[in-house]
C-alpha cells in the first residue's frame, strides 16, 4: 500500500492530467459510435427516399410525355430544363421542347376561342392536326440543324436580334418590344426566349436550304442570264420556263411593309423599272426576283419571279420513306 502510494507521488501533474484525459475520452467512445452510426442511417435513408422521389417524378413525367402525350404548360417548362427526345432525324435528336413549342404557340388561339381542346371533343382531330403538324415543323428543323453542322454554317445572335427587330414593324406597324411581346404572349404563349429560338431555327432552315438546293442556285443564274438578254421581261422568262418558277405581279399597288416574303420592301428600294437581282425570301422558301414597276411613298407595283427551294423537302421525304426518322409518341385518336 505504501510502495503505490510512493508510484503515486512519484507522477507529475502533467501525468495525472494525460491519464485524466485518457479516461474521460475512453468514457466517451462508448456514445460516440453509437451516434455515427445513427447519422450514417440519417444519410442512407435520405439518399434512398430521394432517389425514390426523383424515380418516381421521372416516371411521371415519361408517362405523361410519352404514354398520354400531355402537352401542358407544366410539362413544357420542365423539357425546357430537362433536355427529352421527342424523334429523331437520321441520328439527330428533335427535342420535346421544340415540339411542344409549336404546338402550343398553333393552337393556343384556338383554346382561347373555344376552351380547352384538351377537354373538347369537338376539336379532338383539329388538336391531333396541330400535334401532327407541330412534330413535322420540328423534325425538320432539327434536321436543319444536323445539316448546317455538316456545313458550318451558324446563325449569330446578332443575327436572332435583326430579325427580332425586323418583326417589331410587320405590317407596316411600329411596335415597341414589350408592346410585341405582349401581343405574342397573348397570341401564342411565347416569351421572348422562346420566339427568338423560332427565329433561329427559321434562319438557320433558310441558310442550310439555299446552301443545298444546287438545282435552284443552277435555276437561279439562267434567270439571270435570261433577264439580262432580254432586257429585264419577266414575262417572257416565265413563258420560257413555265411551271419551274412562279411569276406573279401585283395588278396595282401594294403596301410597302405587304407580308410576301420580302418583295415588297425590296421593290420599294428600286426606282421604276429597276432589278432586285436574285435574293433569298425572308420565310427562305426560295430564290425571289424582283422588278419595280412604279411606287409611291406608302406602295409599290411590282412584277417578281419565285425559284422554289425542293431539295431540303425531297431529302425529308426520302428519310421517312427509308425509315430514318423514329418517333416516341404516337399522335392518333386515341391520345
Amino acid at each position: 500500500m505504501k510502495l503505490h502510494l510512493k508510484k503515486e507521488a512519484k507522477k507529475t501533474e502533467q501525468e495525472r492530467v494525460d491519464e485524466r484525459r485518457a479516461e474521460v475520452l475512453a468514457k466517451g467512445r462508448k456514445f460516440k459510435y453509437p451516434l455515427q452510426w445513427t447519422k450514417y442511417r440519417v444519410v442512407v435513408s435520405t439518399i434512398l427516399i430521394a432517389t425514390i422521389v426523383v424515380a418516381i417524378f421521372i416516371a411521371s413525367g415519361w408517362l405523361a410525355l410519352y404514354r398520354f402525350g400531355m402537352t401542358d404548360e407544366f410539362l413544357y417548362r420542365i423539357t425546357k430544363f430537362v433536355p427529352a427526345p421527342v424523334a429523331s432525324v437520321d441520328g439527330e435528336t428533335v427535342n420535346f421542347s421544340d415540339y411542344l413549342m409549336f404546338y402550343r404557340s398553333g393552337i393556343i388561339s384556338i383554346e382561347r376561342q373555344s376552351g380547352q381542346v384538351d377537354n373538347d371533343s369537338n376539336l379532338d382531330e383539329l388538336r391531333l392536326q396541330y400535334k401532327r403538324a407541330a412534330l413535322n415543323q420540328a423534325e425538320d428543323y432539327a434536321y436543319a440543324v444536323k445539316l448546317a453542322k455538316e456545313l458550318d454554317l451558324t446563325v449569330t445572335d446578332e443575327e436572332v436580334a435583326t430579325e427580332f427587330a425586323r418583326h417589331l414593324s410587320l405590317g407596316g406597324v411600329e411596335r415597341s418590344e414589350d408592346s410585341f411581346l405582349k401581343i405574342i404572349r397573348e397570341n401564342f404563349g411565347l416569351d421572348k426566349s422562346e420566339y427568338e429560338r423560332m427565329l433561329y431555327l427559321n434562319l438557320i432552315k433558310s441558310k442550310v436550304e439555299a446552301a443545298i438546293d444546287l438545282n435552284a442556285s443552277r435555276l437561279a443564274s439562267r434567270i439571270e442570264s435570261m433577264l439580262k438578254d432580254n432586257g429585264g421581261n419577266y414575262a417572257a422568262v416565265a413563258e420560257t420556263l413555265g411551271a419551274d418558277i412562279i411569276y406573279e405581279e401585283t395588278g396595282g399597288m401594294v403596301p410597302t411593309q405587304n407580308i410576301d416574303g420580302g418583295r415588297a420592301s425590296a421593290a420599294f428600294r428600286l426606282e421604276p423599272g429597276g432589278e432586285s437581282g436574285r435574293f433569298v425570301s425572308i420565310n427562305g422558301d426560295g430564290y425571289y426576283f424582283v422588278k419595280l414597276v412604279d411606287k409611291t411613298e406608302t406602295e409599290v407595283d411590282f412584277v417578281s419571279i419565285k425559284i422554289p427551294f425542293t431539295e431540303f423537302a425531297s431529302r425529308m421525304a426520302t428519310l421517312r420513306e427509308e425509315g430514318s426518322i423514329a418517333e416516341y409518341i404516337a399522335i392518333t385518336p386515341s391520345e
